[in-house]
């Protein structure tokens, strides 16, 4: 089952359940769309691997498995004041 993680672990914008702006990776490395596609070739930047849509959990099914509450950041993709950066 999908963590459904709450924030882009780049911007840390937050990702509800129902967003249709969210995008994972197998790993379920969860971004916005507007910093997916900042990213060399659209991939994640921890696997490599191609990012897609995030499916999303009707509410329904929320009750009973709820989303993640943990927030993840990636050093690799913030600078101090937390914008976007170009990734090496």
């Amino acid at each position: 089952m999908l963590e459904l993680r709450p924030n882009c672990e780049c911007c840390d914008r937050d990702l509800p359940p129902e967003n249709e702006d969210a995008r994972i990776c197998t790993f379920e490395c969860t971004y916005c769309a507007t910093c997916a596609e900042s990213f060399p070739g659209g991939n994640c930047l921890n696997c490599g691997g191609n990012l897609v849509a995030r499916p999303i959990r009707p509410s329904a099914l929320l009750l009973k498995h709820p989303a993640s509450t943990n927030r993840v950041l990636n050093a690799k993709c913030r600078e101090q004041d937390g914008n976007t950066t170009s990734l090496q």
